[in-house]
């Protein structure tokens, strides 16, 4: 993969000793319905990189710049597939160069909001709230998103990228404890499980490293 150093050029992105900028190489792969969508998207990853973690607003410097990003996760001609193409590309090149056994390691991460209405993203869990004032149990949903990642390294832990994503959400929990009594989760088949992301996560992973024999999934 080579070293990488801070370049200060005007773009202010970073780049690798052969000087190749990484969001060119991130990005080569994804090809939008229109050729500045495709623009637009290399600005918001200079400028994502340049802040990593922070807001969208602050990233943007002013309210254009915000406004743009905004309308460009929100138009229609763009899709999930269409952003993640060029790093998927990006890992299968970098998997291809490895030498040795490329280690494919799956995970769910939460990513946890606070929002008034919280059909608005969609719910992760029902944890527990303590007690009410009569020894109640008491309980509340948390708002987010879930997202199940493989992610492909070496063997010396060296990671070389995501090879397949999925984000989804819960809609409800009630009557969930009372429905486990009269239900039987091993007659229920794998596809009618939430647990079916694990093996929809494989074959995509497949999908994009291709099944060369090189690679090992760690669950």
């Amino acid at each position: 993969m080579g070293l990488t150093f801070r370049d200060r050029s005007a773009k202010g992105c970073l780049r690798s000793l052969e000087g190749e900028c990484w969001i060119d190489r991130e990005s080569s792969g994804c090809e939008f319905r229109d050729a500045r969508l495709g623009d637009r998207f290399r600005k918001l990853l200079s400028q994502i990189g340049s802040a990593m973690g922070q807001s969208i607003p602050l990233v943007c410097q002013d309210w254009a710049n915000t406004k743009a990003a905004y309308r460009f996760f929100s138009n229609d001609r763009v899709s999930e597939a269409d952003i993640l193409a060029g790093h998927f590309q990006s890992t299968r090149d970098r998997a291809t160069a490895t030498e040795g056994l490329v280690l494919v390691l799956h995970d769910t991460t939460e990513f946890s909001y606070q929002r008034e209405k919280s059909e608005a993203i969609g719910i992760t869990k029902s944890i527990n709230s303590g007690r009410d004032k009569a020894g109640r149990l008491r309980s509340h949903t948390v708002c987010g998103i879930l997202m199940h990642s493989s992610l492909a390294v070496t063997i010396e832990g060296v990671p070389l990228g995501l090879a397949a994503v999925k984000f989804w959400t819960r809609k409800k929990f009630k009557g969930t404890a009372a429905l486990k009594k009269k239900i039987n989760p091993t007659r229920i088949p794998i596809e009618k499980k939430e647990s079916v992301r694990w093996v929809g996560k494989s074959q995509a992973v497949y999908a994009t490293l291709g099944s060369s024999g090189t690679m090992h999934p760690y669950w």
